[in-house]
């Protein structure tokens, strides 16, 4: 029988590999090998025929290749030299990238560090092909800030999404038309640990949207020294419309990229407050994250007892935006009624805002109403 790519994708990835390759498998969980010099050369020499089948998965690789490959490459010196000095690389590489991290602060003096980190945001991460998060080029910008600044040591996490079928792959018919495919993302296959909570049981957030709970579990990838945190709906505890919050990276209608962003923005704060994490800065790549400085305001009016104006003023400080398309169509615009519908009545009201003050927060046309 022939198995399909989602039957051969579902195989188990836990196998005990012989002694002397046995590093390798450290190695797959940090996705620092994929550009580390050497590094997705000395998975693919495993094996070059499954490496393709596989795309690219080193989890997979480890689990697909044979046997007898196995033992022939345990017993090849070259390969295992090769094996010893990646792993020595990438062991001086955190230590090192670690002993960075305490150099770092910025204009106002804050100083950077484990527990007040820089909070990078963003709808899309291009870190590698294996883990189909990105569409284009502000996903691919994306993953290189995060290589980069585990590079140069800069201490900083990641919040994004973990899409259950990614983005489409383009695939040409014999007409000459594309046809687009979209894969099945499994987390246990890939190099993510789903992050526990201090009883051992998955850690979760929550967030109301469309006037119920919608609960989400937790995904890391580590990408050198930077934890990526991706948030999952796909659960049981949620009604099957919710469990496709995280389904397709611009995929759906407005609404669907509406609950996506709420998800993004406002569940990525209450992830970081899950996690006891207050970062020093928060940074914004495109809109898509743009709920989370109203999370952060309602942190604010709800500690503090502050009005609205005044929380604005705090989080104003606390934050930075870029934007990789600096036109109209990359910008988000969502009407009134699906705020309304999305939202529901008490979010405003945590915000110390009648309906028509919340509105006016994103209203493009102060006339429409």
């Amino acid at each position: 029988m022939i198995e399909t790519p989602d039957e051969l994708k579902k195989q188990t990835v836990n196998k005990e590999l012989p002694l002397s390759l046995r590093q390798l498998e450290r190695l797959s969980w940090n996705y620092w090998w994929s550009w580390a010099p050497d590094g997705a050369a000395t998975f693919r020499d495993l094996d070059p025929k499954v490496w393709e089948e596989c795309e690219h998965n080193p989890r997979l690789l480890l689990a697909r290749t044979s046997e007898y490959r196995l033992a022939q490459m345990a017993t090849d010196p070259t390969y295992i030299l090769r094996v010893r000095r990646l792993v020595e690389r990438f062991d001086e590489y955190m230590i090192e990238a670690q002993a960075k991290q305490t150099e770092w602060s910025y204009d106002s003096g804050t100083n950077f560090n484990a527990q007040n980190p820089v909070a990078y945001f963003c709808a899309e991460y291009g870190v590698h092909n294996s883990i189909p998060l990105y569409s284009g080029g502000l996903g691919m910008l994306a993953g290189d800030h995060l290589k980069s600044a585990s590079d140069i040591g800069v201490p900083l996490i990641a919040v994004g999404l973990l899409y259950r079928y990614g983005y489409f792959t383009q695939r040409f018919r014999r007409d000459g038309w594309q046809e687009e495919h979209y894969g099945d993302t499994h987390p246990e296959e890939l190099p993510l640990h789903q992050v526990k909570a201090d009883d051992g049981s998955p850690l979760g957030i929550e967030v109301l949207i469309r006037n119920r709970p919608v609960r989400a579990q937790v995904w890391r990838a580590d990408v050198g020294q930077v934890p990526l945190y991706l948030l999952d709906t796909n659960i049981p505890e949620n009604a099957e419309i919710d469990r496709l919050v995280t389904g397709h990276l611009y995929g759906g209608d407005r609404e669907t990229r509406i609950v996506q962003e709420m998800l993004l923005g406002i569940g990525g704060i209450r992830l970081l407050r899950r996690l006891n994490l207050e970062p020093s800065v928060f940074h914004l790549n495109e809109g898509h994250s743009a709920f989370l400085t109203l999370e952060l305001a309602r942190e604010f009016i709800k500690a503090r007892g502050i009005n609205f104006t005044d929380a604005a003023k705090l989080v104003r400080e606390r934050c930075v935006f870029t934007t990789h398309t600096p036109v109209a169509a990359g910008n988000d615009e969502f009407d009134a009624e699906l705020v309304r519908q999305c939202f529901g009545p008490d979010y405003a009201k945590e915000l110390k805002l009648s309906e028509a003050e919340f509105f006016a927060l994103g209203r493009v046309d102060a006339a429409n109403t």
